[in-house]
This record gives C-alpha cells, structure tokens and sequence, in this order.
C-alpha cells in the first residue's frame, strides 16, 4: 500500500517538474539578435562589422539621439542649461530605470541631461523631449529627422527613451554613426558620458557603464542600453594615444559578456587602426529644429491670404528695397527679422492697399538703377541697404554687450562674457569702441545668424545684448 501511493505522488512531482521546465526553457533559450561594428572614429573607416545593417531594437542607445537634440536646442538658443523644467505626468510615470522625478516639479535642464546621460532615466529623457517638442511624439519625429540628415538611413524614433515599441528600430552602423557625431559635433559636453557617477539635481546617480569605464584603458564612453527585446546593447569609445575606436554591440546575452565583446571589439580596433591618421569630422547635420519653425520661415517668405499687402514701390527693385528695409531696421533695433517688419514697412514709408486709391511713394528718378555702372552716380539710402542686404551672410555683424565708463570695465565683462558664451563667441572679435558718452563692449566678427544667436542667448542669461548691422 505504501508503495502504491508513493508511486503516484514521484510521478506528479515529474510532471510539475516536468511542465515548470517546458515553461521556462523558452525564456532561457530567447537570445536577441547579434549585431556588431568597429570604425575608427578619426576617419570613419570601418574596421570590423557583423549583422551592421539589421534593424534592431536600440535600447537606450536612444537616449544619444535624445541627448544630440538637447545640446543642439542649447547650442541654437532653444532652451538654456539653466532653464526649470516642469515634470509632465507622463514623464514622471515611466518605468525604471528613472531619476525618480514627481510630477508637478521643476527642474533645470542641465540635470536631466545629466540623468538621461549617466543614469539612463527614461523619466529624464522623456521630459527632455517633452521640454524641447512640446511633446514626445514631436521629439520623436524630429529625433527621426535628425538621424536621417546624419545618414542613419534605416533608423526610425517613436520615443525618447528606447524602451521597446513597434517600429523602434536601428542598426549598429547608425548607433556607431550617431556616436560619433556626439564625439565631433559636442565635445564639450562628451565628458558627461566618462563619468563614474554625477549629481543629477535630486541625487547622485552611478553610470550605467561604469564597469567597463573602469575596466578598459582608455575606455571614456559612451552608452549602455537593455531591454529583453533588444539584449544587452553597447556603444563604447576608448583613445589610447593619438587613436580612437568605436565599437557597438547589440544582442549581448549579459553584461558583463557585452562588456568583454566589446573590450575584445576594441582590442582589435587598436590593432586594426593606423597609429596615425588623419582626424576627419563628420559633417554637422543641418538643423532643422522644431516643425513649427518652419511655419516662422514660411510666415516671413510667404504673404498671408487674409492681411492686407502693402503696395509695393513701382519698379523691378521693389521687392528687394522692402528685404533691405526689413533687415535694416531688424539690425538697429537689435530685433529678428520677423519682429523688424512692421516698423521696416513704417521706415519704407509703404501705405497698405485698401480700395486701390493710397497714396503710393514717387518713383525713383530713371537714371537710379540697381545695376548701374555709372561712377557718378551716388545711390540713395535704399540701394545702400540693399547693398547691406546683399552682404550679411558674411562677417559683418556683430553683438554690444554694455556700455561702461571706463575701458576695464567694458574689456571685463567681454572676457566674462565670451568664457560664459564659448560656442556662439568663439573665432569672434572682442573690441571696446570709444565714444563721448562711453566705452561700448562688442564683439565683431559675426553672420547675421550668428549675432541673433548670441544675443538671444546671452538675453536668456540676462545679459544685456543688441546686435550691430554693418557699416
């Protein structure tokens, strides 16, 4: 009898076993998809790929992308370091790994690039593109835009933070494309991805790549990433003397094999690589920004169907005396172009049409022709801002930062000044210009672009700037 029941009760505990096995082997046994590349990051040459140009699910590798944008939007006066940053429910709300961010508070900008870069917080990466989009979904769609203009052809974004999603998808050749724009394009804040830990504004946060940082000579970059669907991802750098490698893995089956992968990827990178070779930058991809800033462009280039038109002086100049007046006036006020046009209409002296009796300006005299070769003739204020016009692509703007009553004073706050602004001052001028009522601060040496950039900038920081038009 004994045996009887023990027999029954050995094989239900077989088939418990048995069922809890078949279960879980497919876990076990799930890999994701292995995928490999190794460039030289000084020349872009490739030294080694496997699988390069599957799609792939990134992981945090995202959050470069999202990163690149938050130092381009800083960079082109979007939004400060120092700008407070209001945490959305749907930023606070995402799924570790995460700063812990509640919703309703502020933060400044410059910590969730912090979190987002060491401690891979989907919470931080979500309100960053949430500060710079409006949106997520807008990020992601700019994120997209950026990747494609970079050359990462078979990339496509729908979040921030690479946590999986349908149609998120990337390759190792674009992740190791996009890590060396980071590399190139913003050194000045690369040092961000070699730190061991960092304080990102609530708490200290460790790197999520920390091992192999300090493991691997020379090693000082760049993200990690991991998600089920993806595996364990790595796009890392490292510089021993005058060379450089970089090497992306997707699919690792844990960390710490990702990591020896990738120091064995690097290893024959070095050994691969010239020891000299000459540093070629990848072209900066063009910025587009937000999409609402294309409608700013088109609203400035493109009359509107409901106001009303001005009437335009009589002759084939008059399109071109209306631009010049427009950046005439837009360079003395210190104004953009769109914020110059009124007052440049009112300065044109152009009546706006009604029932087609205005009062229209006289004619220019006959002999007064833009293509005129005639050396005695002297042109009109108009042809002389037509001829400003025609030159402000060039260097010929610049930026005032105060005046001051003594010469020290004003050669202080330029130094100041362009220590605080290194990215849009640098290559300028700086000159203090005497006159009786002072010592003007400038800088010199600007495109029109540049000096708006500058001083939107500097105004963001508080500091007084006006732009300065050619002479």
């Amino acid at each position: 009898m004994q045996v009887r029941r023990t027999v029954p009760a050995r094989m239900g505990l077989f088939l418990i076993a048995f069922l809890w096995l078949l279960s879980f082997a497919p876990l076990q046994g799930f890999a994701a998809p292995y995928a490999a590349m190794v460039i030289d990051a000084r020349t872009g040459e490739v030294l080694h790929s496997r699988n390069a140009d599957t799609r792939l699910h990134p992981a945090s590798l995202t959050k470069m992308m999202t990163l690149y944008i938050a130092f381009e939007a800083v960079r082109n006066g979007e939004i400060t370091l120092d700008t407070p940053v209001r945490i959305t429910k749907k930023a606070s709300s995402e799924p570790p790994s995460k700063l812990g961010l509640r919703t309703g508070q502020t933060i400044a900008f410059r910590y969730l690039i912090r979190a987002a870069a060491v401690k891979s917080a989907n919470d931080a990466a979500t309100a960053i593109g949430i500060a710079i989009s409006g949106s997520e979904a807008a990020f992601a769609r700019r994120m997209t835009r950026t990747a494609k203009a970079m050359g990462m052809s078979r990339t496509t974004f729908k979040n921030a933070h690479g946590l999986t999603e349908s149609g998120h998808l990337s390759t190792a050749r674009d992740m190791t494309t996009l890590g060396r724009h980071l590399l190139y394009d913003y050194p000045q804040y690369y040092n961000l991805f070699s730190r061991q830990s960092t304080h990102a504004g609530i708490k200290t946060v460790p790197n999520t790549n920390r091992r192999l940082l300090a493991a691997y000579k020379g090693a000082d970059g760049i993200k990690t990433g991991y998600t089920r669907a993806a595996g364990f991802n790595l796009v890392a750098s490292a510089k021993r003397k005058d060379e450089r490698i970089i090497a992306t893995v997707f699919g690792g089956k844990s960390g710490a094999s990702r990591n020896a992968k990738v120091a064995e990827l690097l290893d024959m990178g070095f050994r691969r690589a010239p020891s000299r070779a000459p540093i070629r930058k990848p072209a900066r991809p063009t910025y587009a920004g937000n999409a609402g800033l294309g409608a700013t462009v088109a609203a400035l280039t493109i009359a509107p169907k409901s106001s009303l038109r001005p009437v335009l002086r009589p002759g084939p100049g008059a399109a071109v005396q209306v631009a010049g007046a427009v950046a005439e006036t837009a360079a003395k006020n210190g104004t953009r172009i769109k914020d110059g046009i009124a007052a440049a209409i009112a300065a044109a002296d152009i009546q706006p049409s009604g029932d087609g009796d205005a009062p229209r300006p006289a004619a220019r005299p006959a002999d007064l022709v833009l293509a005129s070769t005639d050396p005695a003739v002297q042109p009109e204020p108009e042809q002389e801002i037509v001829t400003r016009l025609s030159t402000s692509g060039g260097r010929l703007w610049g930026v005032n930062v105060g005046r001051y009553t003594t010469r020290y004073e004003a050669e202080k706050i330029l130094l100041k000044t362009a220590l605080s602004e290194m990215t849009t001052l640098e290559g300028t001028l700086r000159k203090v210009n005497q006159s009786s009522r002072g010592f003007d601060a400038t800088f010199q040496g600007m495109t029109r672009e540049q000096a708006d950039l500058a001083c939107r900038r500097l105004q963001a920081r508080n500091v007084t700037c006006f732009m300065i038009g050619p002479s």
